[in-house]
């Protein structure tokens, strides 16, 4: 069986037919969702879907919606992560995020590092793992996450670096995100990677509706296409689709406290 690592089954693009895209899931061997947070608005909604017995949900501020942050946000997410795990709710979030840093957008990137540190810190009172968004930042991004030691580490989202990059995070303790841009033949540097890393050392995802997979260009992505990157994941690391799928969900339990 699989878990899908990183899907936002939260938002508006899932909301005419979201059953139908867990069942699809289902059918195709994916038993569990991973649910990063974007923005404070859509924490309801987050917390709404964790309700199903198969999600579980992270909680947090993503960088690339910067603009609709507000400093208060973050006093509120700590005050809300608190009170799911304190609660006797069955909705715990298991870990902090979608957080992290986005290169591409230059201009917001001291308020990107300042959501990003506070975040950190929450994680680390908090005793949970943390969802990185990193685009264009490794270097930077892992220096902060050495500096910081959170003893729970976390998820390097969609990784798509060099070996030298991995290895860092793989030092940490963090474990990498390997979803649809690994599909692509053209994504050589990353392909060689995958054939690479510890089988400790990796998760599968999809990041839908985003990060649609290759001969999928312009469609929605759909948790259901997981099998599709283990099928690909376990051709380049030469180990079979059953032994993938298990190091996958295996690698996925341990982070998330599954």
């Amino acid at each position: 069986m699989l878990i899908d690592a990183h899907c936002h089954l939260d938002v508006a693009e899932f909301d005419t037919d979201r059953e139908i895209v867990i069942a699809a899931a289902k059918a195709a061997g994916v038993c569990r969702f991973i649910v990063p947070a974007t923005v404070r608005a859509r924490w309801h909604h987050l917390l709404a879907l964790g309700e199903r017995p198969e999600v579980s949900v992270c909680l947090g501020l993503h960088p690339y919606f910067i603009e609709q942050h507000r400093p208060e946000d973050i006093e509120a997410l700590e005050v809300l992560v608190n009170q799911q795990l304190s609660s006797t709710s069955s909705i715990r979030p298991v870990a902090i995020g979608e957080c992290g840093i986005d290169g591409r957008f230059t201009q917001s990137l001291d308020q990107q590092w300042h959501y990003f540190d506070e975040q950190l810190g929450i994680a680390k009172r908090c005793k949970l793992p943390v969802v990185v968004h990193c685009v264009k930042a490794n270097d930077s991004v892992s220096k902060r996450l050495r500096q910081r030691a959170l003893p729970h580490a976390g998820l390097i989202h969609a990784f798509a670096g060099s070996y030298q990059q991995a290895v860092k995070f793989l030092d940490l303790g963090y474990v990498l995100g390997l979803g649809g841009a690994v599909t692509y033949e053209r994504a050589q540097r990353l392909r060689a990677v995958v054939a690479k890393l510890p089988d400790d050392g990796f998760v599968l995802e999809t990041d839908s509706p985003d990060m649609p997979l290759s001969g999928y260009q312009g469609q929605r992505n759909e948790p259901s296409r997981v099998a599709k990157v283990a099928s690909v994941v376990a051709a380049l690391r030469q180990q079979s689709l059953e032994r993938v799928s298990m190091l996958s969900s295996a690698n996925a339990s341990r982070l998330f406290n599954l």
